[in-house]
């Protein structure tokens, strides 16, 4: 019996996915450990040789382990799909639900199998990551307890926001026929927005504590800054990041007048006022240049485009069997259909990844170019620096890696970038 061309495409497309990963991490290690021992000339004055090498080896030993990752990742990929794992748990569940539960509680129970499976794969290699090299390096303050208890929690959120959405798809895919694709994407669009709105006051309490910036002197800066931006937001907010880890950070979330402008608490203990502005005005220049409004509008655009692209898939009996899996004769293979482009989609966008990063460092300039003319870029540079070295980001990574992977420029572009300005 002859293979269908799809599972031959598929098989090349994921092995040599896997393949640039690996000469990619490969580069990425020998680049950086060949700069280990000199700090950058425009780095020397104010980063030591100790916390380079640091950064050096911090970069490294998160490579290594993602060498680990990406080839049990691969490993079960083809399990899933060309390997049959997929067409077995679907044996299972529908054997197991389908008679007492229908059909919509079936593919409920498969998504669900299915999810909670990778869960608990991933399970070990977090706890790894987090309490062996966050640990080694000094970043996690994270204990067993609240690693179980966020995991549980992420698991609950999941299912009490994920199922409605899931049942609300699988119901179209059934009820609305061959546009079923473009009532989906309108479901999956609304429910994008609302999680905006809810998401920073009903679901990131669950997981951090939240209370409002309580130096005045700073919340006045910040104000003075958004005013002369045009930005308006509910509050000012500082998160407890140092619960579970030493990096820093600060973000916008929120839609419209629900906008929140939130502070690691990490952050502000590593910088000062002034740097703190700067920092915080480059996350303006991502609003006021549209960047957030583009990116979004572009996430939804590729959804609707993924989505009709599925909705013909989806008739295809071979999409399925070229895949490994044969198609329910007695049962909708809508659930099939979603996992299984879910499985497939990310092996080939692998390779169009640089144009997205490519896009994210030019926004990213952007917004420097912005925050200099808003705050001092000075203390921009200054913040930056900071930032790397508490974050033990290497000054050193491999051209080629950046280009693939760095949704940010590297410290030495921005810092050049920011010199000209």
């Amino acid at each position: 019996m002859s293979l269908h061309p799809l599972s031959g495409l598929f098989a090349v497309a994921l092995l040599a996915t896997l393949g640039l990963k690996l000469w990619l991490a490969s580069r990425q290690m020998r680049h950086v450990a060949a700069h280990r021992n000199a700090v950058p000339p425009a780095f020397a004055a104010r980063v030591t040789l100790q916390a380079h090498q640091r950064a050096a080896d911090y970069t490294i030993a998160k490579s290594r382990f993602g060498l680990l990752t990406m080839a049990v990742s691969t490993a079960l990929l083809l399990g899933w799909t060309l390997l049959g794992g997929l067409d077995a748990l679907n044996s299972w569940v529908r054997d197991a639900v389908l008679p007492w539960g229908g059909a919509l509680v079936y593919q409920l129970a498969l998504l669900s199998a299915f999810v909670l499976i990778g869960a608990l794969i991933d399970l070990p290699f977090d706890w790894w990551s987090t309490f062996r090299i966050e640990q080694r390096f000094g970043f996690n303050r994270s204990s067993g307890g609240l690693f179980a208890a966020d995991f549980t929690k992420g698991l609950l959120v999941a299912a009490v926001l994920g199922l409605p959405l899931a049942a609300l798809v699988l119901w179209l895919m059934a009820r609305t026929g061959g546009w079923w694709w473009l009532w989906a994407w309108c479901a999956w669009a609304a429910f994008s927005l609302l999680m905006m709105v809810v998401y920073p006051t009903l679901i990131a309490p669950l997981f951090n504590k939240f209370e409002p910036l309580r130096d005045e002197a700073l919340a006045t800066r910040v104000r003075s800054l958004m005013q002369r931006c045009g930005f308006a937001a509910k509050g000012l907010f500082v998160m407890d990041g140092s619960r579970r880890s030493a990096h820093g950070n600060a973000y916008f979330t929120g839609l419209g007048a629900a906008k929140r402008v939130v502070f690691f608490d990490t952050l502000l203990a590593t910088l000062s006022s002034p740097e703190v502005e700067a920092v915080l005005a480059h996350e303006l220049g991502h609003f006021k240049r549209r960047h957030v409004l583009k990116r979004m509008l572009a996430m939804f655009a590729l959804s609707l485009a993924a989505l009709a692209l599925l909705g013909w898939l989806a008739t295809r009996s071979w999409f399925y069997t070229a895949l490994g899996v044969q198609p329910n004769l007695a049962a909708p293979n809508d659930a099939l259909a979603l996992l299984l482009f879910a499985l497939a989609v990310p092996v080939f966008g692998f390779f169009v990844s640089p144009l997205a990063a490519q896009l994210s460092r030019r926004h990213e300039f952007e917004a420097d170019a912005y925050a200099c003319a808003q705050a001092s870029g000075a203390d921009l540079a200054n913040a930056l620096i900071k930032l790397h070295q508490d974050n033990a980001s290497t000054l050193t990574p491999d051209p080629l890696y950046v280009r693939f992977y760095y949704s940010h420029p590297p410290a030495g572009e921005r810092l050049a970038a920011l010199q000209a300005a």
